[in-house]
């Protein structure tokens, strides 16, 4: 297995067949440019067990039970399935949880971003320019000597939770009614459940051996000048590009782009604190669902911080509105953040800056 992804051009071919995965799901049924997006899935799922009561992001998402499990029965299979914890776990729930803040401000995480770049929005592209900086500012502070410390073996039981949790919650939703589920809006959009349970499995065991991450593909150009994991989004891209136009879904733009807004500097500042916070936890939110489920409890931790945050944002207000052009019954909305959103958004990048400094080796951060 470990040679099936050991050349660009095998990287790039995974990509391939996750733009494909990722197709399948919007033909499926999911929200129009958001095939998948690990963000909104998870706000998706707080929805869904009550943790907000925003009634139109409400459904538990096959999907994220799929990546974890997908990376988990891999990671079994090939004997890369390690049970580890302890690496600062505090602070990898804030970052997480300032991760959720920032990709709900822009709309969307860095999944759903290229998803949107591949159809013609714009306002994307304003996000792609935050992420590299936000990455771009992590890569100084790992140069400085940036660390979380270091991560323990631990009894597999521990990696065994998360999964067994989340296909728990997966059955309650199939055969009760106990958790909420929108009735319209983007949370009542979805592909038949055991569609995107199977598709999310096979996109989580290949972001498995790929280890594909949206932050590490940039993070490895900036420090190593290593183009290999940024093949996997190149493939990726291409795929979703071609779909795009050869249905007619591309349309170049600021404005009229399906759940987006066009408040360039709230795009860019929230896809900056994404970029930036995946750095210091060491993936973006894709990658910390991989991991966790091939034993990391540490990214256990920030999917927590995660959920946390998509109640936090939903509960609070802090969420970006999508734009909406007037109608006989409606004027125009903007969209973007609110002022809170905007304030939160402020305070959550000064954060990652105190995280940053303040943990940094002590030989690095005297010189």
């Amino acid at each position: 297995m470990d040679r099936l992804f050991d050349a660009k051009w095998k990287l790039a071919i995974g990509g391939v067949i996750l733009g494909l995965l990722a197709v399948i799901l919007a033909v499926g049924g999911n929200p129009g440019n958001m095939a998948i997006c690990v963000a909104c899935f998870i706000r998706d799922m707080a929805g869904s067990l009550k943790l907000h009561t925003a009634p139109v992001v409400q459904y538990y998402r096959p999907e994220i039970v799929g990546f974890v499990c997908g990376s988990f029965l891999i990671a079994l299979a090939t004997k890369e399935y390690r049970t580890t914890a302890g690496s600062s776990p505090v602070i990898r729930f804030i970052l997480g949880f300032i991760m959720m803040i920032g990709a709900l401000v822009f709309l969307g995480c860095p999944l759903r971003m290229l998803i949107r770049m591949a159809a013609g929005d714009a306002n994307a592209y304003v996000g792609l320019v935050g992420f590299a900086a936000g990455i771009g500012t992590g890569c100084i502070f790992l140069k400085k000597g940036f660390s979380l410390g270091r991560a323990y073996e631990v009894k597999k039981v521990n990696g065994f939770i998360l999964p067994a949790l989340l296909v728990i919650g997966l059955v309650v939703s199939l055969t009760t009614a106990l958790f909420a589920v929108s009735e319209s809006g983007p949370g009542s959009m979805h592909a038949a459940p055991i569609l995107a349970l199977v598709v999310a499995l096979v996109f989580g065991a290949i972001a498995q051996k790929t280890r594909a991450c949206f932050a590490g593909s940039l993070r490895d150009v900036f420090l190593m000048k290593d183009f290999s994991l940024i093949s996997i989004l190149g493939g990726m891209f291409a795929v979703l590009l071609v779909y795009n136009v050869a249905t007619g879904k591309f349309h170049f733009g600021f404005t009229g782009q399906p759940i987006a807004h066009a408040q360039h500097i709230w795009n860019l500042l929230g896809m900056y604190a994404v970029g930036f916070a995946a750095v210091l936890a060491g993936g973006c939110p894709l990658r910390q669902l991989v991991l966790a489920g091939q034993g990391s409890s540490d990214s256990a931790i920030t999917f927590l911080g995660l959920l946390v945050g998509a109640a936090f944002a939903h509960n609070f207000g802090l969420a970006g509105v999508a734009a909406a052009a007037a109608t006989e019954t409606s004027e125009a909305v903007a969209g973007g953040p609110g002022t809170a959103g905007k304030i939160v958004l402020i305070c959550c990048i000064v954060v990652l800056f105190i995280i940053a400094a303040t943990n940094l080796k002590k030989s690095d951060a005297k010189s």
